[in-house]
């Protein structure tokens, strides 16, 4: 069968539509093109912003004109993750998505159902004359994943409904009611390389096959994180075996976990097969201490070229204790709610990176993204990073913070979906704060008083080339939004 046959179709389809669009974060506007040509070919009103939103407006069902207006509200961009091994173009190339069981997949790539699964759900109502709905407006955000600036440059008074249902959550049978917010640190070291030692051997030592996973959602199941990782090796490396760090580079994006992280490092020669024994004895301390929760990871080192020039041995020691204390992962869980993450931190990227044309002036950048649905623990975490990177004589800045989204429980649209939920299935749906950024923190701030929800099919693994979307659920979501829409 193909993607386009399952059911519902008009999502199916919709979302095959969106897998032959390269739509990573930052590269817009193709997918934006799509859209506002798609609401066009419907006959709706349709307009597109100056940063590229997309809003498609279409008149309520015959007789529920006067009804409040609602919002359905996804967002265009995906998150470009692929396995090492795979050839592919996110920004050329269209996803691989085929049906795997019960599941819908992509081969060695993320899939794009998060959010494309909620775009194609909206974009199947917006076509759909049979549904009966109040006025409705598609709202459809550009570059969610990199740092929400869809939302955030969103004007007041663009939006004219009362009632938002974000359709960008992962899991069918629960509806969300809040998120945590977040903030971006930005460090850097600058350094000159000096010259690389003569007689050493070079080798690059590579740690890969993790899980990695979305940092937010994903964050509580204590994968390993290969910065953390790798540069645990560097330190007995340099400490004990008089190694030299020449470039490191690690993790691709600010919101998944790192999956892969690698290093080249100059040795003395008598020191390389003690080296690359120290390599074998820390991948199966790695494999012991996962066991259970990383199946594939491997560490390895192999000879290569020697570098153009080494770390000087203050930066390259700064750095690596630096990164070695520096927090990661779940710092805090909400006390009401002790299987929710209250407060993390991704200890994202590390790059290497030359800042004139010669190679000699260097630059070492490391990205976090710190979360926390209280806005005092955010800051607390916040300076402990600027704490240790600065102590370590690092340049710290943070940008891109965003509110997270306060739960209201006597919420109108919460207690329909709670009712519709238990007549649709006959069973309660579980009411939920998550521990990742949603739109609806932002819209919130410049809507105040909209009245909002987030919910979804399950979709697994998001920000990684794991990622599936269970068909089953996107049926029975489909079928509680139309149940909604006719409620409201």
């Amino acid at each position: 069968m193909k993607l386009e046959e399952l059911n519902p179709q008009g999502i199916w389809k919709n979302f095959y539509s969106l897998t032959q669009i390269p739509r990573p974060s930052g590269k817009k506007e193709a997918i934006g093109r799509f859209l506002f040509e798609y609401g066009k070919s419907l006959g709706l009103e349709t307009v597109q912003d100056e940063i590229g939103n997309v809003i498609i407006r279409k008149p309520a069902y015959p007789g529920y004109e006067n009804h409040p207006g609602v919002i359905l509200q996804g967002h265009m961009d995906m998150v470009p993750q692929k396995n090492s091994d795979v050839d592919f173009d996110f920004e050329k190339d269209p996803v691989r998505a085929y049906i795997d069981g019960e599941w819908v997949t992509a081969e060695g790539t993320t899939l794009g159902a998060d959010n494309g699964i909620g775009v194609a759900t909206a974009m199947a109502i917006l076509a759909d004359t049979t549904v009966v709905h109040p006025p409705l407006e598609a709202f459809f955000t550009v570059d969610e994943e990199t740092g929400m600036y869809g939302a955030f440059d969103l004007k007041g008074g663009v939006l004219h409904g009362t009632t938002l249902l974000n359709l960008d959550s992962e899991q069918e049978g629960e509806l969300y009611v809040g998120c945590a917010g977040g903030v971006d640190a930005n460090i850097s070291f600058e350094y000159f390389l000096q010259p690389a030692e003569a007689g050493d051997t070079a080798l690059r030592v590579i740690l890969k096959g993790l899980k990695g996973g979305h940092s937010g959602c994903d964050i509580n199941l204590q994968r390993a994180n290969a910065n953390k990782l790798l540069f645990r090796f560097l330190k007995e490396a340099v400490a004990e075996y008089e190694a030299r760090l020449a470039w490191v580079e690690g993790g691709s994006l600010r919101n998944s976990i790192p999956r892969e992280a690698q290093a080249v490092i100059s040795v003395p020669k008598d020191g390389v097969e003690d080296l690359k024994q120290l390599v074998m004895d820390y991948e199966d301390l790695f494999i012991r201490e996962f066991d259970g929760v990383e199946d594939n990871i491997q560490l390895f080192a192999e000879e290569t070229a020697a570098p153009a020039g080494l770390m000087p041995e203050e930066i390259q020691d700064s750095l690596i204790h630096a990164v070695t204390a520096c927090p990661d992962g779940v710092s805090r869980m909400i006390p009401e709610m002790p299987d929710v993450v209250e407060t993390s931190n991704n200890l994202a990227m590390i790059n290497t990176i030359a800042d004139d044309s010669d190679g000699k002036r260097m630059r070492i950048e490391i990205c976090c993204l710190t979360r926390s649905s209280v806005e005092s623990r955010k800051e607390e975490l916040q300076e402990m990073i600027e704490s240790v990177f600065a102590l370590a004589g690092a340049k710290v800045e943070f940008s891109g913070s965003y509110p997270g989204w306060k739960p209201n429980l006597n919420s109108r649209i919460l207690g329909i979906m709670q009712q519709t939920y238990k007549e649709e299935f006959g069973e309660d749906a579980r009411i939920i704060t998550i521990h990742a950024g949603l739109e609806c923190g932002i819209i919130g701030r410049n809507y105040p008083g909209m009245d909002m929800i987030s919910f979804g099919p399950t979709i697994k693994h998001p920000h990684s080339p794991d990622e599936k979307v269970n068909i089953q659920t996107v049926q029975k979501f489909y079928r509680l939004l139309l149940a909604t829409l006719r409620k409201l």
